[in-house]
């Protein structure tokens, strides 16, 4: 009998947790992006017109696509970059693996701002890069600040400690003893990474590649302060609807269509993925 009401228990602490601070919050939201908003008050008139102005809005549509363009490119970057680090830090970290691996996560004991306003002192007109190139005696570059390559580069650098954490675990649990075995039956180091290590933690990867692209598609700080008048990204878009625009509604309607946005292409990926194959373990025998 206690055994069972522990159990309870344990489930019951996060299901409560999960209803209240997640399911709660976006019924609410769902509920009010079919209401609208007049001269910043709410007004409770069912209707479908915030979901016409996101599907007929040119700007709305496009700050969509770009986000998912960029959402899309800095993950796969983000992956590209971690793989090859966490995959040192397993076969050469020794005992340093964890020490290193948490050398990742320094720039996080700053603030999120700090840390872009930091690559704004980087990548600005009259910022680092642009004076040791002045200094040289060469021109400097103004393609780069103010631009979504500017954003790209700040998405990276605030997301590729969590990639390669990810991947770092994900390899930690991996039996090394399976690259030797392919090697033995002739297999080079490539194929016996193409063939063996790379599709058993494969799950890995893809955890990576959501735990960065879905913070990416709502990105609100680093579109503003890095992006420009061209950069603006649905993030931004959408938290304007919160703060200057006043029209919570519309904003609500579109953190609604950027959840189910994000649950779609974390389907499309999953669907394209035997996770029987990559070393996933969550399924029964049945």
């Amino acid at each position: 009998m206690k055994g069972r009401w522990a159990g309870r228990a344990l489930l019951g602490v996060p299901t409560v947790f999960l209803l209240a601070l997640f399911v709660l919050p976006l019924l609410s939201m769902v509920v009010l992006s079919f209401w609208r908003t007049e001269n910043y008050h709410i007004v409770q008139d069912w209707n479908l017109g915030n979901y016409i102005t996101l599907a007929t809005g040119g700007a709305y549509v496009t700050f969509l696509i770009r986000s998912l363009v960029m959402a899309g490119v800095v993950s796969l970057v983000c992956i590209l970059i971690a793989w090859p680090v966490s995959y040192a830090i397993i076969l050469y970290g020794g005992r340093y693996r964890l020490l290193l691996t948490l050398a990742f996560a320094v720039p996080f004991l700053t603030g999120e701002v700090l840390r872009v306003i930091a690559l704004q002192g980087l990548l600005g007109p009259v910022g680092l890069i642009n004076a040791v190139l002045m200094a040289l005696g060469s021109a400097p570059l103004r393609f780069i600040m103010y631009t979504n390559v500017a954003s790209a580069i700040g998405l990276v650098y605030l997301y590729l400690p969590i990639v390669v954490t990810v991947i770092y675990l994900s390899l930690l649990n991996f039996d090394a003893r399976l690259i030797d075995a392919a090697k033995i039956f002739g297999a080079s180091p490539l194929r016996a990474f193409v063939e063996v290590t790379w599709p058993l933690n494969l799950f890995g990867t893809l955890i990576g590649f959501v735990l960065c692209f879905i913070p990416c598609l709502s990105a609100t700080l680093v579109p503003r302060f890095l992006g420009g008048a061209n950069g603006t990204l649905y993030g931004m878009a959408m938290a304007q609807q919160f703060g200057e625009s006043g029209t919570w509604a519309l904003g609500a309607a579109m953190g609604v269509v950027l959840f189910l946005t994000s649950i779609i292409a974390v389907l499309l990926v999953g669907m394209r993925v035997d996770l029987r194959r990559t070393g996933f373990t969550g399924f029964g025998r049945g």
